[in-house]
């Protein structure tokens, strides 16, 4: 799929079908719309009399032959009311109908922006537009397997200042877009096809591809590291373990990096605390917290953010065998710190735990981790947002303002000595489980117990990571949420 620009009058655009976002409004107040029921005899305005379409948000409608346009097809596409749209109503809208019949079955498709506010929002668009279309075919067969027909996307604007500004806002959102679509497509893979040693072969490969500094610890180095926690998790699995370390070199050599973690767990069976059948095939997806690292990562290097980047991603299986992991073991981390185990199913937070203690090593300014790590996020937000925890508030600021500009929505727990106290053990300085009672909020507190003395934030990603039916621009399964977030905090880093 190509990317053009051009300045053009309506009728001249071109395309097999041409998109016109529209405002929840009187048609007569968009001078393209009014134009447009102009030659259609009243076409538009039959349109909004009879309720077909209103503009109200994801609603779409397709004009076919409209007379004197070059395009095939019109597709309007509606934005929602004037005072509530925002760039994620032109990511929604434009998620939408990158699925309707006529963009699927289209090999050029253009966007004709009539007005500065799209114009704006160029990022959004694409990232809707490319996200809402995606799909993974790879293990499909048969003749019926539709092969995406797309070739060509334009953007039409009034002016060549409107052009350069949306090449460059529409690049940006194009990359963006690409690295939430690498980390779908990772946390989709079956646990057969992605091990640790696999996906660490991934990490090794785009780095070297986007001059990103790789290094992968094997199972004897990460013993030589001492970090007992993630050995544990990975002794009950033939698929030895993995630690990859990368490195984007953005920024001035004495600026202190910030360090990205991301869960590694390419399939999670629970361990000995063996999870319910049901749905255990979506443990596959254990790993999108690395996979988003890695493709938040892979963004900022194509982005050239100017900052320097570190990203930790421990890989292991999370399997029940004579080897693995028992209830009621004694295990110790890196940093030394003893750790009873109460379920292995917890096991997210112990890979995280040596992984946090390595994050020292980089001297850092600040350390953010992603996981799915715990099932009981999905009560505290349900499938609408993630909860974040931390220690600073500039810190937490600057997620939260991330989290705002992308629609990623995050929202702050609380780490209170409640928690804190419940993850002692009468046996060991910590236990990996506090129980079912806010055992989000107390994870977080476990994790609290590894960090060095720099701003921390932890984001449990485990309520979003897959979606169940599908929203305009998250096709149903691995979403890939938390990595826009990330790279607009990274963006607007200070």
């Amino acid at each position: 799929m190509e990317l053009f620009f051009s300045v053009s009058a309506l009728e001249a655009a071109g395309g097999d079908v041409l998109i016109k976002f529209c405002r929840e409004e009187d048609y007569k107040k968009d001078p393209v719309l009014e134009k447009i029921d102009g030659v259609l005899e009243s076409g538009i305005k039959d349109i909004y009399d009879s309720g077909e379409f209103e503009g109200k948000l994801n609603q779409t409608i397709t004009l076919h032959k409209v007379p004197g346009m070059t395009a095939k097809r019109v597709v309007l596409a509606g934005l929602g009311k004037p005072g509530k749209i925002d760039h994620d109503s032109y990511r929604q809208a434009a998620g939408t109908l990158s699925r309707i019949a006529a963009v699927k079955n289209s090999k050029a498709v253009s966007f004709f922006l009539s007005d500065g506010r799209a114009v704006k929002a160029g990022s959004a668009i694409i990232e809707g537009f490319m996200l809402g279309r995606f799909e993974i075919l790879d293990y499909k067969t048969g003749d019926d397997i539709v092969k995406d027909k797309l070739k060509k996307v334009e953007f039409f604007a009034k002016d060549r200042k409107q052009i350069n500004a949306l090449k460059k806002d529409v690049g940006r959102g194009q990359v963006t877009a690409e690295g939430v679509i690498l980390a779908r497509r990772l946390a989709s893979l079956p646990g057969n096809k992605l091990s640790p040693e696999k996906f660490a072969a991934e990490a090794r490969s785009l780095a070297k591809e986007y001059k990103i500094d790789c290094t992968v610890l094997n199972e004897k180095q990460i013993k030589a590291e001492k970090m007992g926690a993630l050995l544990a998790v990975a002794q009950g699995s033939a698929q030895p373990p993995r630690f990859v370390i990368l490195e984007y070199k953005g920024g001035r050599t004495s600026q202190k990096p910030v360090v990205l973690i991301g869960k590694g767990i390419t399939f999670d069976s629970g361990g000995i605390s063996l999870k319910p059948v049901l749905d255990m095939h979506k443990m596959k997806g254990d790993m999108q917290g690395g996979a988003l690292i890695l493709g938040t990562m892979v963004t900022a290097a194509r982005l050239g953010l100017r900052l320097n980047l570190v990203g930790l991603i421990p890989l292991a299986e999370n399997m029940p065998s004579s080897k693995a992991l028992k209830p009621g073991d004694i295990v110790t981390s890196r940093k030394g710190k003893t750790i009873e185990i109460i379920s292995t199913d917890a096991e997210g937070r112990l890979i995280l735990a040596d992984a946090l203690d390595y994050a020292n090593e980089f001297k850092p300014q600040a350390v953010v981790d992603v996981a799915t790590l715990t099932g009981g996020s999905l009560l505290v937000l349900g499938y609408s947002g993630a909860p974040v925890m931390g220690n600073d508030i500039k810190f937490m600021k600057a997620i939260k303002s991330a989290s705002k500009a992308t629609a990623e929505r995050v929202w702050e727990l609380p780490l209170w000595d409640d928690f804190r106290e419940r993850m002692k053990s009468p046996i060991a300085d910590l236990k990996n489980s506090g129980g079912k009672p806010a055992n989000t909020a107390t994870a977080g507190a476990f994790l609290e117990s590894f960090i060095g003395d720099w701003p921390w934030a932890h984001i449990d990603v485990a309520s979003v990571d897959d979606e169940p039916t599908g929203r305009p621009y998250i096709p149903v399964g691995a979403s890939g949420v938390g990595l826009r977030l990330l790279v607009k905090m990274l963006t607007d880093w200070k």
